[in-house]
Formats: C-alpha cells, sequence, structure tokens
C-alpha cells in the first residue's frame, strides 16, 4: 500500500492581510503547504514572498485569476507533480476551524481512498441567505447523485486523494469557479469514490473578504446543476447499484428479516425529486429505476414472480380476467408509485378530488358509539390512505401498530413530511398485556387502531392460522385477531386501491364492517379463530383480484420461514 504523504493546499486571491496567520496556525502539523496565488493584487503577493522567504511554504503562482477552483486544481496538480497523495484544502480567510484538522487528517489516513470533506456547524455569523442557499443546492446535489450521503457540497475544508482526483480532472471540464467545490464532490461520486464527513466550525469573520458574485456565480451555479441533473440521468443503474450491493437473501428468511429498499435517505431522495421536479418528471426517473430494480433485485423479482404465478393460476381455474401488465416488471413499477403515493399522502397532497371512500355511511354510528374501532388493514394497495379519513373526519385519531424495527425512524421521517400528521406509529415486538392496555385505552377514548393482517409475527411466527388464499393454504398471524378479541372492539377492514385506469391520481378507499364483536369461546377457540382468519383471507383474496399488481408481500407468501426457533 502507498504510504500516506499529504500535503496542505491554499488557494489564495488578495488575501494578504489573512494569509500568514492561516498558515502560522498549520505550523504544528509539521506539513508541507502549498499555496497557490490566483492572480492576487500586489499587496498580497508581498506577503505570500515574504511568507515563502520565511516558512515552508511551496508557491505557485498563477499568472491572472482564474477563480478558486481553478486555484484548487492547479495546486492538487502541483501536489500530484511532486508525489503527494492527499492534499488537505484550507481556505485562506480563516473561516475554518483548525481544531477539526486532526480528525479530518486521521479520517483521510484511515479510508486514504476517500475524499473527505468537512461538514460546516455554523454560529451566529453565517448570512442567512448563504445559509438557505446552501440548501437548495444540497437538495441537486442528492438529486444528481440519487443519494443523501454528500451531506454539504459547498465546504472547501477537504482532504482529496491525489491520484483519483487527477483522475476526475482529466476526465472531466470542471467549473473552475465558485460551482468547483460541489461538482468536484459529484463527479468524484459518479466515478465510485466513497466521501464521508466531519463536523466543523465555520465562522463568518467582521470584514471578512468573499469573492462570492451572487449573481454571476448563482448563474454558473444553476448552469452546473443543469449540466449534472442531464449527466446523471445515464448514470441511473450505475448509481443505484452502489445501494443494492449486498448479499442475496434466502427465499426462505423470515420477511423481518428482509431488509426494506426504502430506506429513510431514500424516502427523503423520493421526496426531493418529487418537490422539486413533479409526478411527471418523478414517474419517468421511475421507470429506469425500476428497469435496473427489475434486473438486479432477484429476491423481490422472484418474489413478485411466485405471487403473479399463483394469481394467474388461480384467476384461470376460475375463469377470471387480470390485467394485461400482469407481470414482475409492472409489479415493482407498481410498488414505486406506491411509496410516491405514501409521501404524497403523508404531505397532504392528495383531497376529496382524489379519493372515493367507500363504506362512509358507518361513520355516523361509530360516532355515535364514542368508543373506537379496529381496522385491519393488509400490504395491498395504500393503507397510508388512512390519512385522508384523519383529515376529512377531523375527530378521528387514528394509531398505526407496527413491528418493524425501522418504524421509528420512518416515523421521522413522515413527521418531517408533514408535523401536523393526526397518525401515530406505535413499534411493538410483541402484543401483549401490555400492548393491549395501551390499545384498550386508546379505543376507550374513542381513537382508531389500525394493524395489518397478512404478516406472521416477528417473535412467534409458528403460532400462525392457515386459510386458503388464491388457492393454496397460507400462513396468517393470528395476533391481531386475538388483539381484537381481548379488546372486544368493533372490527372494520380498510384497504386503499390505486385506479390504475387515471392518468391523474385516483384511490379508492374500502371501509368496511368485518365483525361486531370477534368472539373466541373456549372450547372451540380454535375453529372460531380459524373461520374468523379464512373470513379476513377471503376479503383480501376479494381486493386482490381487483388490482393484483398493488399486493406489496415481496416474500413467498404461501411457505414459513427457515426461522430455526421462535423467540421466548
Amino acid at each position: 500500500m502507498e504510504k500516506y504523504q499529504p500535503c496542505f493546499l491554499i488557494p489564495c486571491y488578495n488575501h494578504g492581510s489573512t494569509i500568514a496567520a492561516v498558515v502560522e496556525s498549520l505550523n504544528t502539523f509539521s506539513l508541507p503547504c502549498i499555496v497557490v496565488d490566483d492572480g492576487s493584487d500586489h499587496a498580497t503577493k508581498q506577503a505570500l514572498q515574504e511568507l515563502n522567504n520565511h516558512c515552508d511554504v511551496i508557491l505557485e503562482t498563477l499568472p491572472e485569476n482564474s477563480g478558486k477552483g481553478g486555484a484548487v486544481m492547479a495546486g492538487i496538480r502541483k501536489a500530484h507533480q511532486l508525489g503527494y497523495t492527499h492534499v488537505v484544502q484550507i481556505d485562506a480567510d480563516g473561516q475554518h476551524d483548525i481544531d477539526a484538522l486532526p480528525k479530518l487528517i486521521a479520517c483521510s489516513e484511515e479510508n486514504p481512498s476517500h475524499l473527505i470533506s468537512g461538514q460546516p456547524v455554523y454560529d451566529a455569523s453565517v448570512p442567512k441567505s448563504r445559509l438557505y442557499g446552501r440548501y437548495a443546492t444540497h437538495i441537486w446535489v442528492w438529486i444528481e447523485t440519487l443519494s443523501l450521503s454528500i451531506k454539504d457540497s459547498m465546504c472547501g475544508f477537504r482532504a482529496y486523494p491525489v491520484a483519483k482526483t487527477v483522475a476526475v480532472l482529466d476526465k472531466y471540464r470542471i467549473g473552475q469557479r465558485m460551482d468547483f467545490d460541489i461538482e468536484i464532490l459529484v463527479r468524484m461520486y459518479w466515478e465510485g469514490v466513497d466521501i464521508d464527513f466531519v463536523e466543523t466550525h465555520v465562522i463568518y469573520p467582521e470584514g471578512g473578504i468573499s469573492h462570492f458574485d451572487a449573481l454571476w456565480d448563482n448563474v454558473k451555479i444553476s448552469w452546473m446543476h443543469t449540466r449534472l441533473f442531464f449527466g446523471m440521468l445515464p448514470r441511473i443503474p450505475k448509481l443505484l447499484a452502489r445501494h443494492w450491493r449486498k448479499p442475496v437473501a434466502s427465499d426462505k428468511a423470515h420477511w423481518s428479516k428482509r431488509k426494506e429498499q426504502g430506506t429513510v435517505l431514500g424516502i427523503k431522495l423520493m421526496l426531493a425529486i418529487y418537490s422539486l421536479l413533479g409526478r411527471n418528471v418523478f414517474n419517468q426517473i421511475l421507470k429506469v429505476v425500476i428497469h435496473y430494480y427489475h434486473f438486479t433485485g432477484k429476491d423481490a423479482k422472484l418474489a413478485s414472480e411466485q405471487y403473479l404465478a399463483q394469481i394467474q393460476q388461480y384467476a384461470t381455474e376460475h375463469d377470471i380476467t387480470l390485467p394485461k401488465s400482469t407481470d414482475s416488471y409492472h409489479h415493482l413499477l407498481s410498488f414505486g408509485h406506491t411509496m410516491l403515493d405514501k409521501l404524497a399522502a403523508w404531505k397532504g397532497d392528495f383531497n376529496n378530488e382524489n379519493l372515493t371512500i367507500h363504506g362512509k355511511e358507518h361513520f355516523p354510528k361509530i360516532a355515535e358509539s364514542q368508543r373506537g374501532v379496529i381496522l385491519i388493514g393488509s400490504h395491498l394497495g395504500n393503507i397510508e390512505l388512512c390519512r385522508a379519513l384523519a383529515r376529512k373526519y377531523s375527530h378521528v385519531k387514528i394509531n398505526a401498530l407496527v413491528f418493524t424495527e425501522h418504524a421509528e425512524r420512518f416515523n421521522t421521517v413522515m413527521k418531517t413530511v408533514n408535523t401536523n400528521s393526526d397518525l401515530n406509529l406505535i413499534q411493538v415486538n410483541t402484543i401483549g398485556p401490555d400492548t393491549a392496555i395501551l390499545l384498550q385505552q386508546k379505543i376507550e377514548a374513542g381513537e382508531w387502531v389500525v394493524i395489518v393482517g397478512d404478516r406472521t409475527s416477528i417473535s412467534k411466527e409458528s403460532r400462525a392460522v392457515w386459510a386458503d388464499f388464491l388457492g393454496k393454504p397460507a400462513p396468517f398471524p393470528q395476533g391481531p385477531f386475538l388483539l381484537a378479541s381481548v379488546l372486544k372492539a368493533p372490527v372494520y377492514l380498510l384497504f386503499g386501491l390505486r385506479d390504475d385506469s387515471s392518468e391523474k391520481p385516483l384511490f379508492n378507499v374500502y371501509f368496511e364492517p368485518f365483525s361486531d364483536t370477534i368472539i373466541l369461546p373456549r372450547k372451540e377457540r380454535q375453529q372460531a379463530l380459524q373461520n374468523v382468519v379464512q373470513n379476513y383471507a377471503d376479503r383480501l383474496q376479494h381486493y386482490t383480484l381487483q388490482a393484483p399488481l398493488q399486493w406489496y408481500n415481496f416474500f413467498n407468501f404461501w411457505t414459513l420461514s427457515d426461522q430455526k426457533d421462535d423467540r421466548k
């Protein structure tokens, strides 16, 4: 492995009053320092020459001003020529926190193939216009990289791996002014370079020198983002591949062991694309993404094909006509559209024009009882549309019972999307007495409780009830139905299906009574439970046949996993 040999790099343009102090602050690190004179004025040239005479400084002089980016590129090429492996870039105006340097350099030495960047922590001196402008750029960078891994794209406090950076500089024509810091990060990411961040305090000194031209630099940055966006489009498969380099899960792994493709970062990225570019552009990008995922996502594709083969066999045997495009690609594409629908629902973008609620005649009866109800949903369609009920009927408070370990993070993201959300996520690992007591209190308060009925327990998978579903026995969880029996509350079913025949988002929300009270007599408990679960499976089957591509259980639904032991 090549020996780690770093040097400092300081681009300087008319910073004669601050450059000496910045260089002096670096003396304790005992590293060579390349200072690039970017066509500075006479006073700064004198300061630099004096600095060169008394310090271990390598002075690189450019005949005329080329911009900050041009100066940094010249310094990186000089370091490459001199044999240094890494350059640590420091601004000449004293903005950067020297106390963060040891961590930046240590991180660079530990990960020599990575680009290490500062992640600014600002004090009150930062101009608000500059601060808010950075966030707009961050969103564009997330879109251009299809990732949120670049936490800040404008900080000039960085450690560059020299050889990889020079390769990128040779391959692309990169902006030479204030657009450089942003573009080089995106281009480096495109070329497979990982980018890590360390926090650094950044100050804006009173009377400090800034060469940012509010008009022309913003024009250059806007043009740069336009070029990067269109440059990103053909790179979508390659960029997405960075997220999906993971071992293939066992076909018989429990559903809870299969990591969701939609991570919190992914959800934020989807939201950014949707918010900035609109639904039509999002849908075009989505098609490209799903084509690639359909090619590489072996687990989801296999599960989809198993499910579609089963429903097609059932439809043939019962003379049922399914949609023409009932294949795994369109199944995954439908899932992508539903992910967007979830975000739109949480943002509050759907109104009465987008929704048709079937079964609203049952609401007055529920309101009169002044008690809550249990809603049993599924992974068919978009259960998040239950938010529409909460908005339309303001007196309704909805609680969703969720079992995945990602629930808290997902809840955090959704609260970020819409802080006025009326849907409360309750995370549990098992349904025990404490859960029942909590939910009983909510039912007594007139609140609604939503729970899905089509995924086996994550801790007691063997406690499943087998019911016929699409012509084949499948394991259903007993927990939701036992819980409903204990709570002695009315039970309703909820399904939210997208109308795929419509160009604009249209949904049918089905709200139907299932049981006034689920009763499971002790002597006939198992048979009664079997009947209840089969009734649920029948209704789930009914709606699944209406929208077969909106079934999103991407695992082998008709088998139990190879999970060896249920947790105690």
